[in-house]
């Protein structure tokens, strides 16, 4: 038999508790593997995600109602009175009885212990009973499933009210967001033969050739996909290419660009003409660039294997753009990969070195003239402006420059923007602008 929504979600969980498998690619391949359709699909990426973004707080209401001290009770068990309590509280369209009853089935087909069903049945039924006089959590940490580091971390930028706002972002439920390939297709075709697959394309509210999708399933079933009429891609790195002003014609560096979506935005952006020349560390990671440009159409893109931080004399002072995606904490997308906030911090510590090597390293290949893009998925600022501020006092041949990007955020004085979850509706990003003097 194959296995349920529910059943794939509870896998994943085990999965990042046992091996430390990400959830979002765990789930791209369990759910092709179990053949769920389009609506079970989506069931089961919400649960999964669901719970890890809500786990400290559904956690702290295990505890106070078992009687098993949480680390005492078998992952399935655990897992299951997560799945079950989340469906209970936090979904609105999940009858009782589903929730509860699913729970308690899994819970006996995986448990060891046959008494492991009745505990979950019991626990379940006293949360939906006295759910509407259910205590919750005081700490802003345990309410909004954050780790007190990472409420820390955040807190030296934000507070109050707005530090909530972001916490709160980061549990919602993100749009999967596409970039139209306009040398193949206009926005509004690619509404129309969205639409009429059943799938709910909307425009971006403020970002041209930009959708927001829902229902999607598999996107990679698509033919308009496989054909490359879009791509997928969050707005924020969209917008940070817009930053950079890829320009037709333009000689135009990637140096960490694996799976390519920077790329490909600028060759769009570039209309197909000009090159780019676009990098990764890892041989494997190359073909998923060639196979990206190839299924998009784009002939003016080459792949190859480059370190960041190792110098290449053959391409100093070749390019007009070159764009640094640094490797970073990521802790921009959690909404995303919610499985990132409950990483080890501690080598978290040795990012801004390699930060700050990809970026000089990288500002060698820029020509006099020349711009120099600097990017992060993420929102410390120690890994943002103090790795641009650092490099600034290292290179006096280069300077911050001002950029222009749709309305409301419109011109950047700053050379310099962060890109806010709860401010935005966009990944947590960083963009700097940097032009080397002629």
């Amino acid at each position: 038999m194959a296995p349920t929504a529910r059943e794939v979600a509870l896998n994943c969980l085990l999965a990042g508790e046992r091996q430390g498998a990400w959830s979002d690619g765990y789930l791209r391949n369990a759910i092709r593997k179990a053949g769920l359709d389009r609506r079970d699909a989506a069931f089961c990426t919400r649960l999964a995600f669901g719970v890890l973004q809500n786990r400290m707080y559904l956690d702290w209401h295990i505890a106070r109602l078992s009687k098993t001290p949480l680390d005492k009770l078998e992952p399935p068990v655990r897992n299951c009175l997560r799945l079950g309590i989340y469906q209970l509280l936090l979904l609105d369209r999940v009858p009782v009885h589903a929730a509860v009853n699913e729970s308690v089935s899994l819970t006996k087909k995986y448990s060891r212990n046959p008494r492991s069903g009745a505990l979950v049945n019991a626990i379940l039924r006293t949360v939906d009973r006295t759910r509407e006089d259910l205590p919750q959590p005081k700490d802003i940490s345990v309410r909004y499933s954050h780790p007190d580091w990472l409420v820390k971390e955040f807190s030296h930028t934000l507070s109050g009210e707005e530090l909530e706002s972001l916490l709160a972002a980061n549990n919602a439920q993100p749009p999967t967001q596409i970039q139209v390939n306009t040398q193949k297709v206009t926005t509004q075709e690619l509404i129309e033969e969205l639409t009429q697959a059943g799938i709910s394309a909307l425009a971006h509210p403020w970002l041209p050739d930009c959708l927001e999708l829902e229902g999607t399933g598999s996107l990679e079933d698509l033919p308009a996909f496989r054909e490359g009429r879009f791509y997928v891609q969050d707005a924020a790195a969209r917008l940070a290419v817009l930053a950079s002003g890829a320009a037709p014609g333009m000689d135009v560096l990637d140096t960490c660009a694996a799976p390519g979506g920077k790329s490909f935005a600028a060759a769009i952006q570039m209309e197909g003409k000009g090159y780019i020349l676009s990098c990764d560390l890892h041989p494997h990671k190359k073909r998923l660039i060639e196979d990206g440009a190839s299924r998009l159409g784009v002939d003016c893109i080459t792949a190859a294997v480059m370190d960041g931080r190792k110098f290449d004399p053959a391409l100093e002072g070749r390019f007009d753009l070159v764009i640094t995606d640094v490797p970073c904490s990521g802790l921009g997308i959690i909404r995303k990969k919610p499985d990132i906030r409950y990483k080890d911090p501690v080598p978290l510590a040795a990012l801004p070195e390699i930060q700050r090597d990809i970026l000089s390293n990288s500002s060698r290949y820029v020509r006099p003239g020349g711009i120099l893009l600097y990017a992060t998925c993420t929102l410390l600022p120690r890994e943002n402006e103090d790795v641009v501020g650092w490099f600034l006092d290292k290179n006096n041949s280069f300077t911050l420059e001002s950029f222009t990007l749709p309305d409301p955020l419109g011109g950047v004085e700053t050379g310099m923007l962060t890109l806010w979850p709860h401010r935005h509706g966009t990944d947590g990003f960083f963009i700097a602008r940097l032009r080397r003097k002629g």
